[in-house]
């Protein structure tokens, strides 16, 4: 039996009342898609605004940093403060990412009285278990410092500084997580990406008046995560207080904490991936060329900031969407952001391309000579953007033992290949360790999913991204030539030029015939919801 087109006449055997009916399941079907995407860039544009004031935060906490502590300090700063966000992956005990699926199920069937005491018992559990580790962390201070070889006498009072945030953290990133399930951004925006940056760098600067030394800097980067804590608790009442409390289920926490449990130790080695060849390095070199290669990870990671923030908002429609059965929606959705993703990543990953030794200049200009393990680094970050959120696809679809073995081999290759380079070769081994090891887990996760959900995020559309890129590519290299003095100059008239052709090219030759009818049907959306808003 042939499938139906649109535009074709109702079969011979459907009578006109079951037409008029597939024809409203197709444009309520039509309408609900527009709204995914709509709430998807309303959530996804949120996070930008929020990354550029993460970004220009996070930039000055770190120039202020590594020019009044050095290069010494600033690398001890950097590695511990690093490591307690790291480790607050584990300290959530996978209550985030459970929080976020459960609400997101729930709400897609209307069942909010179903919300608050799983929510509240998500947070007692992700507090306990924070509390113990960040005892634990305080109590061996000493043992913590000889594991990323810090001399506690040159640099005393950090490891405590750190672990104190660990609760904060945890619970911070729970409540925020409830709040994204039911499809809000903007708290996110508020605490996560806007706020905590913007509370450290005040924080230091205060903290600074009593002593300006490296554990102080630490203590306001856990000071930050009591404030986030409050905060995104606050955010989360205010839209929950409203609902009724039913009883959870019998057997619901038993669920949530089998898909929690694998999830708790994948999300510290998620992290850990970012981080782990930095600190095996922290064994084989002197602080200064340790402090040259943070800010190499840091302008790096700048790649992965917007599929961050589009995974972020993606996530709860995962969980929906494939909670009611609707794969094709699903895999729609999947693929156009992907491709979105990576295009809105392009000009960035050129840029530091071109001119990596200058961005590096702005950590300060003795941090140029970690240009060659940055571009090792793009290399896998390229990887990791252009495989989109697959990552979270196989989290949100419950596959989380999965997800714990990709995960643990990883981490294994991570190590493998860091302790095996790192003496050999410094951080640029240390990079290709990071480099090597994001590609093959990326790689491994879009097996996965096309196995178990079956769904891949590509499509011939995607060459549609190689003119504007060339055409950036180009740019960029004449300007970069043409200047050659002022790297501050350098870095922004690059940009600027090689963004600029990027678009122009990507708005005429870039964009399929569908994406500008549908970007135009969005436009129409998002202007009506503003004459009624």
């Amino acid at each position: 039996m042939g499938v139906r087109g649109e535009g074709q006449p109702p079969a011979d055997n459907q009578s006109p009342a079951e037409n008029r009916s597939s024809t409203g399941k197709q444009q309520r079907s039509s309408a609900e898609g527009i709204g995914d995407y709509i709430n998807i860039l309303s959530g996804t544009s949120q996070n930008i605004l929020g990354i550029v004031i993460a970004a220009l935060a996070t930039f000055a906490a770190q120039i202020i940093l590594t020019r009044t502590l050095g290069r010494a300090g600033y690398g001890v700063a950097t590695v511990m403060t690093q490591a307690a966000f790291v480790l607050s992956f584990a300290t959530r005990a996978g209550m985030d990412m459970a929080v976020l699926r459960d609400v997101a199920v729930e709400v897609g069937q209307g069942r909010f009285e179903r919300l608050r005491i799983p929510v509240a018992r998500a947070t007692l559990i992700a507090a306990i278990v924070s509390l113990v580790f960040a005892a634990a962390a305080a109590l061996g201070s000493d043992a913590v410092a000889s594991v990323f070889s810090i001399d506690t006498e040159a640099y005393p009072w950090v490891v405590p500084a750190a672990a104190l945030g660990l609760p904060f953290l945890a619970l911070a990133n729970v409540w925020l997580s409830a709040t994204r399930g039911l499809k809000i951004m903007r708290y996110t925006l508020y605490v996560f990406w806007a706020g905590q940056p913007i509370v450290w760098v005040i924080l230091i600067l205060v903290g600074w008046q009593f002593a300006t030394t490296t554990w102080m800097s630490v203590l306001a980067y856990s000071l930050s995560w009591v404030w986030a804590s409050a905060a995104a608790w606050y955010f989360w009442r205010r839209e929950s207080r409203s609902w009724a409390r039913a009883p959870m289920e019998p057997g619901a926490l038993q669920r949530l904490m089998r898909y929690a449990g694998p999830r708790a130790p994948a999300a510290l080695f998620s992290q850990l991936l970012f981080w782990t060849d930095l600190f095996v390095l922290t064994r084989y070199a002197a602080d200064t060329e340790i402090g040259v290669y943070s800010a190499s990870l840091r302008a790096g990671q700048v790649l992965v900031l917007f599929l961050t923030s589009v995974s972020l908002m993606f996530s709860p429609f995962v969980a929906d969407l494939h909670n009611r059965g609707e794969r094709q929606r699903l895999d729609k959705l999947f693929k156009a952001l992907t491709k979105w993703t990576l295009a809105a990543t392009m000009p960035v990953f050129l840029l530091l391309v071109v001119a990596p030794g200058d961005v590096l200049k702005i950590f300060g200009s003795e941090f140029s000579g970690g240009q060659a393990a940055l571009l090792i680094l793009l290399a896998g970050q390229f990887i990791n953007v252009a495989t989109g959120s697959v990552g979270f696809v196989l989290i949100m679809v419950g596959r989380t033992g999965w997800d714990l073995a990709v995960y643990a081999g990883s981490l294994a290759l991570n190590l493998g290949l860091a302790f095996w380079l790192c003496p050999r070769y410094g951080m640029e081994g240390a990079a290709i360790a990071n480099a090597v090891t994001f590609a093959l887990s990326k790689w491994a996760r879009l097996a996965l999913v096309r196995r178990f959900v079956g769904i891949q995020p590509y499509d011939r559309t995607y060459a549609r991204l190689l003119a504007p890129s060339l055409a950036s590519l180009g740019a960029m290299f004449a300007i970069h030539a043409a200047i050659t003095s002022g790297w501050l100059l350098d870095v922004a008239l690059t940009a600027i030029v090689g963004f600029a052709a990027y678009a122009a090219v990507y708005l005429a030759v870039g964009l399929t015939p569908a994406e500008r009818r549908g970007a135009g049907m969005v436009l129409e959306k998002l202007r009506a919801r503003t004459k009624t808003s």
